[in-house]
């Protein structure tokens, strides 16, 4: 903050660029941390998960899988699978839940390789399509040994 010295009692027009500076090294530092993160891209993929007991799929399960080339699989609970044409998938989805009035769930499978986006277009078709719960199937986690691992080690 600049003061004046001295006698007089007038007003000073100079403008006080201290406030300033701070601000703009403030904003310069987080503009050097964020520059590089933005930069560098974000990467999701599809969980690993660690199960305590193996679960079997049911027969009634509804099974949604995509594989490497974005290609829609379903398995409406009745254990054929089958591929889905592009564009058709939100018909296919409504037509297996428009009936269910207990069970509206849809298991979901994905490449790990699969662009994210191709992922978010599935959920979110499923939503539209009647889907009340969607629970994405994780591979499970392996030891050197083979050896299934155990939750809380």
């Amino acid at each position: 903050m600049g003061m004046q010295v001295g006698g007089g009692g007038s007003v000073k027009s100079e403008p006080n660029v201290v406030p300033m500076i701070d601000i703009m090294l403030v904003l310069l530092i987080i503009f050097m941390i964020v520059t590089p993160v933005i930069t560098a891209g974000f990467q999701a993929q599809m969980p690993m998960g660690r199960n305590v007991e193996a679960r079997p799929e049911d027969p009634g399960d509804v099974v949604l899988g995509l594989d490497e080339n974005g290609q829609f699989y379903l398995d409406p609970g009745t254990g054929s699978i089958g591929m889905v044409p592009e564009g058709q998938l939100g018909t296919v989805l409504s037509q297996v839940f428009g009936d269910r009035t207990t069970d509206k769930i849809l298991y979901f499978r994905a490449d790990q390789n699969l662009p994210f986006g191709r992922v978010q277009e599935a959920i979110e078709t499923a939503r539209a399509s009647g889907v009340r719960v969607l629970a994405a199937v994780t591979d499970e986690i392996r030891d050197e040994a083979g050896i299934l691992g155990r939750v809380g080690r």
